[in-house]
């Protein structure tokens, strides 16, 4: 072992997820558990789920050399962070914990995930009050993100210029950082989501045969992930009823309407993707709706479906999103339908992995799943260019920024010149600590921080 590996193996790397890890995960928590796969090989790392994200079991450590630990309380994660050279973490994590843009220790922010556009569609169903309040949460996260980080990473060429101007509108971009790497790729460069170097396996039917009326020979449309509010999923489901009047051996199977994060409801989407179903007389017959699939068993489902199917409706959200599942598409060399306009149905075109579709249009997506299903030995046919680009995304390939910037952590060269002009982390507007103190403590929690203010009020 080299002297550079050693002193890199002595350095511990703290990954702070904002969702569930383990058995049960969605993109966030797949995120972080192959970023401690991947950092292990070089440093020590600790996994951490912070105390607001509620596990309601332990999943046991993983399989490689990193800690997971579970904080209950933010002492543990404190205590983490004072053991740590470099800190990894993203969306809302540093507005719960606000210490964490005040350690003088090396900060990334990942940036990957675009909360604050979905967040508008997440939340389109709520109360006007309630819906600015999210929104305001969010963007004050995020602002502390910009303002605190020493580096930044995101999913594509395109987020990275979304977030420039996020970071010139909030003065990351200036003489230091311009001084220090005129093209900012030592401020913010790319890390996309990835895919395992192994192919996958099947370990046992789960679909063909096994799962309700799915019959041995059908063939099978999969939706790869969650039913989330920023998703189209009733184009998919009006098409299904014009593809079965003529090929009813064709079913479709959503992987999970459940949230990874129990604790959490469904979303309103998932509701009226069932209820659709049912209006249609599809529900239980030709479409189902699974659960959740384990994160270690996708490879099953994946590889006995014949057609990968992501949808989404013509929003800005969708301009700088980057679809997690389109990766285990990728991964099981499943031939894509998704609707064009983002920055992996992009790669389905340059590639030609499958067929785009405009965003509602259920005819279109009909056609296009009956004439891939037509296509003689269609995953074969499809396989030499899923090869070419799965290469691409391993997680060894794509993490490779973040692994440089762990064996040479530094902190951004504007520091010294932020403090004096945007103070970080200096007091808390009463909104801004509301919202805190509700992801972090739940509505009784934010009850009993009122009242205690209320009673220090009429004190005064």
């Amino acid at each position: 072992m080299s002297e550079m590996t050693d002193t890199n193996k002595q350095r511990q790397v703290l990954l702070i997820c904002n969702d569930v890890v383990g058995e049960r995960m969605a993109g966030p928590g797949i995120r972080y558990w192959e970023f401690a796969r991947v950092l292990s090989n070089s440093f020590t790392v600790m996994l951490a789920v912070p105390p607001f994200v509620k596990m309601k079991t332990s999943p046991g450590q993983p399989d490689f050399a990193a800690e997971l630990v579970i904080c209950r309380r933010e002492a543990e994660l404190r205590a983490l962070t004072a053991k740590a050279d470099v800190i990894i973490t993203l969306g809302t994590v540093p507005l719960v914990y606000p210490f964490l843009a005040n350690t003088g220790k090396p900060l990334v922010s990942d940036l990957y995930d675009p909360f604050l556009l979905s967040g508008l569609s997440q939340y389109a169903d709520r109360p006007s009050a309630e819906r600015v309040a999210h929104h305001e949460g969010y963007r004050r996260a995020l602002n502390l993100q910009i303002e605190a980080a020493d580096f930044f990473i995101c999913a594509s060429e395109k987020q990275r210029d979304y977030w420039l101007g996020m970071l010139s509108a909030l003065g990351r971009i200036n003489p230091y950082t311009h001084d220090d790497d005129p093209t900012m790729r030592r401020l913010i460069d790319i890390v996309p989501f990835g895919l395992p170097a192994e192919p996958p396996r099947q370990t046992t039917p789960v679909l063909k045969g096994v799962y309700k009326t799915i019959a041995a020979d059908d063939k099978v449309i999969l939706w790869g992930g969650g039913i989330w509010n920023w998703f189209d999923a009733p184009t998919l489901i009006q098409a299904m009823a014009l593809i079965t009047r003529q090929r009813p051996n064709v079913k479709l199977f959503f992987i999970g309407v459940e949230r990874s994060n129990v604790s959490l409801p469904r979303m309103q989407a998932a509701e009226e993707a069932i209820a659709l179903s049912q209006e249609l007389r599809l529900y239980d017959r030709y479409v189902f709706f699974n659960d959740w699939v384990p994160y270690q068993e996708r490879q099953n489902y994946l590889l006995e479906a014949d057609i990968g199917v992501s949808l989404h409706p013509n929003l800005v959200e969708g301009r700088f999103a980057f679809r997690t599942r389109f990766l285990d598409y990728l991964w099981a060399g499943l031939p894509i339908v998704a609707t064009e306009g983002d920055v992996m149905s992009e790669q389905v075109r340059e590639w030609r992995l499958g067929r785009l579709v405009a965003p509602g249009d259920v005819q279109g997506v009909t056609t296009a799943i009956l004439d891939l299903l037509d296509t003689p030995d269609l995953r074969a046919s499809y396989q030499s260019r899923f090869d070419q680009a799965a290469a691409r995304y391993q997680w060894e390939v794509v993490t490779a920024p973040l692994v440089n910037f762990c064996a040479n952590p530094r902190l951004a060269p504007d520091k010294a010149y932020l403090k004096q002009v945007y103070p970080v982390g200096t007091g808390e507007t009463l909104p801004s600590k509301a919202w805190r103190t509700l992801i972090s403590q739940g509505v009784s929690g934010l009850m009993r921080q009122i009242n205690e203010y209320l009673r220090w009020r009429l004190q005064q």
